[in-house]
């Protein structure tokens, strides 16, 4: 047993069933994903070889106006749960950081010449600093909620020995 974790209570039959099935999705999800990332490696080489240096697209502004929508109710989202101090606040902000290195790069990689600049000093001084909170929060508050966790979980045995 896990320290710090209390044993699950056998009088709900089912809880060790739930705890069990939780335990088979982690076994495979770990290997599944380093599978997904080895396959990666030729196809990133490929795309790298094949793919022409300049595209042009008829939905440029869309797909750029989509995505800093998306951005925005990232961001909005995060607010929200971090106000609410919300345990969603961990996932919400990965989220967030990950797409606002997306942007920043995306900035970046496809600006023209003379947009450069602005692109890369948006990155440095606002799309990265705040990617990296998001990912300082999200950490701060899985480890928080990690923490809540054991400690409820010590306290449910002390409380169903004052029951008795």
């Amino acid at each position: 047993m896990a320290e710090g974790l209390a044993a699950p209570d056998h009088r709900d039959h089912r809880e060790p069933d739930r705890l069990l099935a939780g335990t088979q999705v982690v076994r495979w999800v770990g290997p599944a994903f380093v599978l997904f990332s080895v396959i990666m490696v030729p196809w990133t080489i490929y795309l790298g070889y094949s793919l022409p240096a300049r595209q042009d697209s008829p939905r440029y502004d869309i797909a750029w106006v989509g995505f800093d929508v998306l951005l925005l109710l990232a961001l909005a989202g995060t607010g929200y749960f971090a106000l609410r101090r919300s345990a969603y606040l961990a996932i919400a902000a990965a989220a967030t950081a990950t797409m606002l290195v997306v942007d920043a790069w995306f900035d970046v990689m496809t600006s023209p010449q003379r947009q450069l600049p602005q692109a890369i000093t948006s990155a440095v001084l606002i799309e990265l600093p705040l990617a990296g909170l998001c990912a300082w929060l999200s950490y701060h508050t899985q480890h928080l909620e990690q923490q809540r966790m054991v400690l409820l979980m010590r306290r449910r045995p002390a409380a169903r020995a004052r029951r008795r």
